[in-house]
């Protein structure tokens, strides 16, 4: 198990592998479908976002949030899955300089191409268990495009403590996901046979 702080370096990226469970600690972002599309399509440069993302390690997320007097608290945070922005991934990880993303599910290959690329890793967390993540989440810091895109859809920056994820696509090329499915396409082909 290894234990990471945010923002991730190509070296804390790089010295991971497919299989490496990880516990993260620091600035993670979330952001959905909307908040890539708006990436992807309107190019905003690094200034006019609110919080730093090179290096950072985006969640695919869209967090149950209840607004609170002392702020915002996420009360569900599970992931969402990945591959819904896999048109768009590619190239924030490019522009931003993503040094990790945490999702459900994987990536595509364009994805992954990208990672090896420009030192990234998917980390895959636990499906099902939005309390739990939420109780990882110390608090939201901040948040961008909440009127706009809605509370789900918007980008928020949170501290986490210990949360928890596996490495499923590594900065070298390796996907857990590809192996699976090119594992179980033998095995069908087999049994079909």
């Amino acid at each position: 198990m290894r234990r990471l702080t945010t923002p991730l370096s190509e070296e804390d990226a790089g010295s991971l592998r497919v299989g490496d469970f990880v516990m993260l600690n620091g600035m993670l972002v979330t952001g959905r479908d909307r908040v890539h599309k708006f990436l992807f399509n309107e190019k905003p440069d690094s200034k006019s976002i609110p919080f730093e993302l090179k290096g950072s390690v985006l969640y695919h997320c869209g967090p149950i949030i209840r607004k609170e007097e002392q702020g915002y608290r996420i009360i569900a945070g599970g992931p969402t899955t990945s591959q819904r922005v896999e048109m768009y991934e590619w190239w924030v990880i490019k522009e931003y300089g993503l040094k990790g993303i945490i999702g459900k599910g994987g990536m595509g290959e364009k994805t992954l191409r990208t990672m090896r690329e420009e030192g990234c890793v998917y980390l895959h967390t636990i499906s099902g268990a939005a309390v739990y993540l939420a109780d990882r989440i110390k608090r939201v810091v901040d948040g961008w495009k909440v009127e706009e895109f809605g509370e789900p859809e918007a980008m928020w920056l949170i501290e986490v403590e210990d949360f928890p994820a596996i490495v499923t696509m590594d900065a070298h090329g390796n996907s857990l996901h590809k192996t699976i499915t090119e594992s179980s396409m033998k095995v069908y082909k087999e049994l079909i046979q």
